[in-house]
């Protein structure tokens, strides 16, 4: 090895005779086109491709970072609820799928709440991790629910939900069917004491989430080209026997046929959810 390569590889920081390490997470591939795009720069684009504008499925974490307020968010811990109520078990034990999620996310479960301000307006968030079980609603994601809107009673604030879901957790049985109306009920105490209930729909949402606190905001807005549905595609097209629209079931059908009342790009949704809050709270800022 010539000195001139010694010295390119000292400048370098590589060890003559090492291989180059290349991260794993270096590049990822993006689902709606295919492209190859840099993590960091996917990333920095609020995790939309920059090619084809495909929007990717994101957590609560990096929700909460781009929505509120900075150092004004407080994610709120999760309530408690009975696990494995049905000790089910399929191909594996429910109780390690649980754990294999928690591992995996991060979460305790698929609903998170955090509260904070957007441009100084309070608000409650709750977020629906698809990574987690593909969002599915059971009891924990229920007392969530309820547990973002005594929040937002008690802080006399909007409560924004974004939902993501497969759709009611098969392995809590009839349990995780019972949160469709405690959930339903939950939103009538929000009414009730005149606060807002914004919902914003993210790729997929679909099933028993659907079916309930997911279509009953006052608000509907989407992010784009997300399935939305109660049941899926084929399902339905077997059974009236007819070819659906290629965009059944998107968030552009929906606002079309009078659904949903706006779809919106992630990185426009901040200052539109600021701005609909204004509109709804009389642009009430936090003390």
């Amino acid at each position: 090895m010539s000195w001139l390569s010694n010295v390119r590889n000292a400048l370098s920081g590589i060890v003559p005779g090492a291989k180059a390490q290349t991260p794993d997470n270096l590049w990822h591939k993006c689902k709606g086109c295919g492209t190859m795009v840099f993590t960091k720069e996917l990333e920095e684009n609020l995790h939309v491709c920059p090619t084809c504008d495909h929007h990717e499925r994101i957590g609560p974490k990096e929700r909460f970072a781009y929505l509120f307020d900075p150092g004004s968010a407080e994610v709120l811990s999760p309530p408690r609820a009975t696990e494995d109520p049905l000790k089910f078990r399929d191909s594996k034990r429910y109780a390690d799928r649980l754990k294999a999620a928690r591992t995996s996310t991060g979460e305790q479960d698929a609903f998170v709440n955090a509260r904070g301000t957007i441009d100084g307006q309070r608000v409650v968030i709750g977020v629906q991790d698809f990574a987690f079980m593909g969002g599915s609603m059971g009891q924990a994601v229920g007392e969530a629910f309820i547990q973002g809107v005594e929040t937002a009673i008690r802080d006399k604030a909007p409560f924004v939900v974004f939902t993501a879901s497969g759709g009611a957790r098969m392995q809590e049985g009839i349990l995780s069917l019972m949160q469709m109306p405690r959930s339903t009920v939950a939103i009538q105490m929000l009414h009730d004491a005149g606060l807002p209930y914004i919902v914003v729909l993210t790729d997929p949402t679909s099933g028993g989430v659907m079916a309930a606190y997911a279509m009953l905001g006052d608000v509907q807005i989407a992010e784009p080209k997300a399935t939305l549905a109660f049941t899926g595609r084929r399902v339905i097209e077997n059974t009236i026997r007819e070819k659906l629209p290629e965009d059944f079931q998107t968030s552009e059908y929906y606002l079309e046929h009078g659904m949903i009342d706006m779809v919106v790009h992630r990185r426009d949704l901040r200052a539109r959810l600021a701005t609909v809050i204004g509109y709804l709270c009389g642009e009430r800022k936090a003390a």
